[in-house]
C-alpha cells in the first residue's frame, strides 16, 4: 500500500540537487522548497479528483510556482491523461511524476507551471475552429438535443447526404451536375456519392446514380428533415 508520505523524500531529493531548501507540511502545504527568493509549492496526491484541482488554486494565491505530484503508474493508467494536463497548462500548475516501484524511487517534472498563452492556442486550433465553424453553417434545423449520450448525431454530412437520397427518391437517377442544380451542396455532392458511406446510393453507369433500399429507409427515419428537405426540392 502506498501513500502520500512515499512521494515526499524523492521530491525533496529533486528539489535538494537544484539549491532548494525543502520542508514538508508548512501551513497546510504538503511541501514547501525555497531557493533566493523563489517559494515552490509542491501536492502530494495518489490520485487524480477535484478537491485536489481546488487545493492546487489556492495555492496559487502564495506561488507562482505550484506542482502537483502523483505516481508515475497513476499517470501512466490514466485514461484523461491528455486533458488532464491541458487542464493543468490553463490553470499555469507544474506536474512532477515519482515512480516508486524501483530500488531507488525518485521524482521528474514533466511540466513547468508557466502562464497559459490562450491566443497562441487558439491559433494552434484553427484547422479545428473552421471545422466547427462549417459544421455550423451546415446544419438545416437543430435536430440534436445538446447532451445526448450513445445517440446518432445529425451532422452536416448526414444533412447532405439525406438531401440526395430526397432528390433521387423523388426524381430518379441523377448525375451529381444534376443534384447540385437542385440544390445538393456544390463542394462536396461528388465525395458523398463516391464515397457512398452510409450505402445509400448506387452508382447505375458513369455519372449516373439513384437511391438504394437502405437510402429509403433513412429518409423514413429521419422525417423530421426529409420532409422539409422534400418541400425545398419540389420548389425548384
Amino acid at each position: 500500500m502506498k501513500y502520500e508520505t512515499d512521494l515526499y523524500q524523492p521530491i525533496k531529493s529533486l528539489l535538494e540537487e537544484n539549491g532548494f531548501i525543502v520542508n514538508g507540511e508548512v501551513d497546510n502545504c504538503d511541501l514547501v522548497a525555497k531557493k533566493d527568493e523563489k517559494i515552490v509549492i509542491v501536492e502530494l496526491k495518489l490520485k487524480i479528483s477535484l478537491n485536489l484541482i481546488l487545493q492546487i488554486i489556492k495555492r496559487q494565491r502564495l506561488s507562482d510556482y505550484v506542482y502537483i505530484a502523483l505516481p508515475e503508474e497513476i499517470l501512466k493508467r490514466y485514461k484523461k491523461y491528455r486533458d488532464f494536463t491541458l487542464l493543468l497548462r490553463r490553470l499555469g500548475v507544474g506536474l512532477i511524476s515519482v515512480k516508486l516501484n524501483s530500488v531507488c524511487p525518485h521524482a521528474s517534472v514533466l511540466m513547468e507551471p508557466n502562464l497559459f498563452d490562450i491566443k497562441k492556442s487558439q491559433q494552434n486550433s484553427k484547422k479545428k475552429k473552421n471545422h466547427l465553424e462549417s459544421e455550423f453553417a451546415g446544419r438545416l434545423l437543430d435536430l440534436n438535443q445538446g447532451g445526448s449520450v450513445k445517440k446518432k448525431i445529425m451532422t452536416a454530412y448526414r444533412e447532405k447526404s439525406l438531401y440526395i437520397a430526397c432528390c433521387l427518391e423523388i426524381l430518379g437517377p441523377l448525375s451529381p451536375k444534376v443534384l447540385r442544380e437542385y440544390g445538393s451542396d456544390l463542394k462536396k455532392t461528388n465525395s458523398i456519392l463516391s464515397k457512398n458511406f452510409y450505402g445509400w446510393f448506387n452508382r447505375v453507369s458513369r455519372g449516373l446514380y439513384e437511391i438504394t433500399d437502405l437510402g429509403r429507409k433513412a429518409i423514413k427515419k429521419y422525417q423530421d428533415i426529409t420532409n422539409l428537405q422534400k418541400q425545398l426540392i419540389k420548389k425548384q
